[in-house]
């Protein structure tokens, strides 16, 4: 798949921007908080209608401006789509795929296919696991594209089964024994446990399906970047854990686990049990990838993670996805750079961001379109 076009308006820094991409490799070229990672963003937006950086829709629109406005042309196998996403102070969202409006926003996904790649992204090593399940519900999402709708579901009744939860301990004091629950509350709280246990299993059995595909690749990425000397393990470790992923016992195991948590999850007044606490465990050599060596080493492993994720997008969809490196170059050694760029090639449309063109060599240069990024504006180098 191919950008060919992208017109911003109103978009962060962006008040009014239209860019044609012209080579399989754009380099962004500008210092920072000139609006580099923005374009970025916006692309990421059409792709996953989620951005990395967890930022509301408000913070998405320029200042003194109600609405902002994403589109963008895109050509694949099958032809050119043209997509737009209309983004709102209030929250409210518009897609629009070659000119017609959908009524479900997850009919927009799987059009454009990208890898966001950032600095931020050793936080998926050193950060806690809702960093962790994030990362993998949004390649989940470019996986499956229903899968966004299955989370949407899942977080839905979570956050009805909370309120509930609470409303029981608010009305019933500091008592924490089973007298807590009334007849009609424990009816009321059997139908939450029931569609918690029946969206909740939906997401576990995809997550693990997507890790115990992703991992292999990952660990031979790792294997090559590393040079053999490390190996890799990414392992799936759901809050409900069963022997097999099979849905009626995950099932049963979900309803065990709820079932025996009741009374903490009363006197909390929050529910205690289900993938919104799954963990994805990353190990190098058997030992847990944060506590595990430099830095570089926690690089390398997410350095395997992206290009295991461009991989597996690629061989699930019929074509390689789009490549979108904010200022990892800064970020990674010389050895790790040119394994990533080798990687690359022409294999992968792919725009990055930079403060300085020294880390690239001259046929890389020869072959990419070079953008300049200064105050909200985009500007060819011969331009300026």
């Amino acid at each position: 798949m191919f950008l060919q076009s992208i017109q911003l308006r109103a978009f962060r820094n962006y008040r009014e921007q239209y860019i044609d991409f012209t080579a399989p490799k754009t380099i962004l070229l500008g210092n920072n908080a000139q609006g580099k990672s923005n374009l970025l963003e916006a692309v990421e937006l059409l792709a996953t209608l989620r951005s990395h950086r967890m930022a509301r829709d408000k913070e998405l629109v320029c200042d003194g401006e109600e609405i902002a406005q994403i589109k963008a042309s895109l050509e694949r196998q099958t032809g050119v789509s043209d997509l737009a996403l209309t983004l709102r102070r209030n929250g409210r969202r518009t897609v629009n795929l070659n000119g017609e409006n959908l009524r479900r926003q997850t009919d927009f996904l799987g059009v454009l296919n990208a890898v966001e790649f950032s600095s931020l992204d050793l936080e998926l090593v050193r950060g806690g696991p809702e960093g962790r399940r994030h990362w993998l519900d949004t390649l989940l999402v470019q996986l499956e594209p229903v899968y966004a709708y299955i989370l949407q579901q899942y977080n839905q009744v979570l956050r009805q089964r909370n309120a509930f939860l609470k409303n029981i301990a608010a009305t019933s004091g500091k008592d924490t024994t089973n007298s807590l629950l009334s007849t009609t509350h424990s009816e009321q709280l059997g139908v939450w446990d029931a569609q918690l246990v029946t969206t909740g299993t939906r997401v576990i059995r995809r997550r693990e399906r997507a890790i115990q595909r992703l991992a292999p690749i990952a660990a031979k990425w790792h294997a090559s970047i590393s040079g053999s000397t490390e190996v890799l393990e990414i392992k799936y470790a759901p809050n409900v854990q069963t022997v097999e992923n099979q849905s009626e016992q995950v099932q049963q195991a979900f309803l065990d686990k709820i079932q025996q948590r009741v009374i903490p999850e009363l006197r909390q007044g929050t529910t205690l049990v289900g993938p919104h606490r799954d963990e994805v465990e990353l190990t190098i050599n058997q030992t847990p990838a944060r506590q595990y060596g430099s830095q570089g080493q926690q690089r390398t492993l997410v350095l395997a993670l992206k290009l295991a994720e461009l991989q597996l997008i690629e061989e699930v969809v019929g074509e390689p996805p789009l490549l979108l490196l904010d200022d990892v170059l800064a970020e990674l050694d010389p050895s790790r750079q040119n394994q990533l760029l080798d990687a690359i090639q022409d294999r992968f449309q792919t725009l990055i961001t930079t403060t300085h063109l020294g880390s690239f060599d001259s046929q890389w240069l020869n072959s990419s379109q070079i953008l300049s990024v200064h105050s909200g504006k985009i500007y060819t180098q011969s331009s300026i």
